[in-house]
């Protein structure tokens, strides 16, 4: 497995371009290079090595599921529970996510395709879900975003 290629997969939520190269992401979706990506985890414990959860919201973060949290630091993580992709996931043990679209347009999957470097496609084949809430955490509040 290669880390610094740009997969197109089924994600726990819709269907995304994943990459442990952040940049090369926003330029396949052409956003500014420094746009903050969304990181996938496959556990809590490589959340820790990312980030310190909030005392206050660390029940919260463990038993929430196709939840985003962006955390004081500004970094936004999301712990993927799903089957599926979390056994592709856990080969790499994490990286960043973005869905397989340009920015603002919607998913068309002849595209997608080209734009990846690898495509993963598993039983479900490839669908457009329901995006993941987004929880903004502070040290003492929460805010939904989405």
């Amino acid at each position: 497995m290669q880390p610094d290629k740009v997969y197109l997969a089924q994600t726990d939520t819709t269907v995304g371009f994943l990459s442990q190269d952040k940049e090369k992401l926003n330029r396949l979706k052409k956003r500014p290079l420094n746009k903050p990506v969304l990181r996938e985890v496959d556990s809590l414990d490589t959340l820790k090595n990312f980030v310190r959860v909030p005392n206050k919201f660390k029940k919260q973060v463990r038993r929430a599921k196709k939840t985003t949290f962006i955390y004081p630091n500004g970094e936004s993580f999301r712990v993927v529970r799903d089957e599926k992709h979390l056994e592709f996931l856990k080969k790499f043990s994490w990286m960043y996510s973005t869905s397989a679209n340009l920015h603002g347009k919607n998913f068309d999957e002849k595209w997608a395709k080209e734009m990846a470097d690898i495509v993963v496609e598993d039983k479900r084949e490839f669908f457009e879900g329901e995006a993941s809430k987004i929880i903004k955490l502070g040290k003492k509040r929460c805010k939904k975003l989405r």
